[in-house]
């Protein structure tokens, strides 16, 4: 991916207090065109999921300005270990003096301790952090849809799940909150790519998702949604399970 993309980068309040930032890329960079998604908590404590690839710094930080400035980030947070979840970390932390990384028990161990130039915060399944009138819930999810790091945060406020990689949809041009369909288009990626795991305690592990009863989905690639988020991720279940 080249670090000079002309493309614009929107930002969108998906729900109270969280934004949406999308970085469109086009399909002569990427096969059908493609969106790169962070997630901005603006709170007493701010949070970052997602970081973005290391190339897309300058258009995410941009996009992190037109919130809050970047010297009041707390929280450096991501699912899993890849470049664009955590690629542009350190330079995060280069630009947040106060942040840390923020991520589960096994990234901390296997990669953070290692990568990052300030040590993360490790939380435990079900650990929860008080950002101000929000609330993120660490949820262990290993090898669901890949890495046995992965995790997700749930902000009980919003009831915003932080979902990830699940319901990956490609295409560059996608509204930022959606009640349309997104399993239809993530099934689409699925069998064109096949990036999920299909581990055995996939069940177990989507009805502990399911049990947060989501009302926002916040995807990292494509479009948010929203409305029974319980229901849509009991649909993604049956079609992998």
């Amino acid at each position: 991916m080249r670090n000079n993309l002309d493309t614009p980068t929107r930002v969108d309040e998906i729900a109270d207090g969280i934004y949406r930032i999308s970085t469109p890329i086009p399909p002569e960079e990427i096969p059908g065109g493609f969106t790169f998604n962070q997630y901005l908590i603006a709170d007493d404590e701010p949070l970052l999921f997602h970081t973005g690839p290391r190339k897309l710094f300058p258009l995410v930080r941009a996009a992190v300005t037109r919130v809050l400035p970047l010297e009041r980030l707390r929280h450096i947070a991501f699912s899993h270990f890849e470049a664009d979840e955590c690629g542009a970390l350190n330079e995060f932390l280069a630009v947040a003096p106060d942040a840390a990384p923020l991520c589960g028990r096994i990234a901390a161990m296997t990669s953070i301790n290692d990568v990052a130039d300030r040590p993360p915060r490790a939380l435990a399944d079900g650990e929860e952090v008080v950002l101000g009138q929000h609330c993120v819930r660490w949820l262990d999810a290993p090898h669901l849809p890949h890495g046995w790091e992965c995790g997700f945060l749930f902000e009980s406020n919003t009831k915003t799940l932080l979902c990830g990689d699940l319901f990956t949809q490609g295409g560059a041009d996608h509204e930022p909150l959606t009640e349309g369909d997104i399993l239809g288009p993530s099934i689409a990626m699925l069998q064109a790519f096949d990036y999920y795991s299909h581990t055995k305690n996939a069940r177990s592990l989507f009805d502990k998702l399911i049990d947060t009863r989501p009302r926002v989905l916040a995807c990292m690639h494509g479009a948010a949604w929203q409305g029974d988020g319980g229901a849509l991720l009991g649909e993604l279940a049956n079609e992998l399970v």
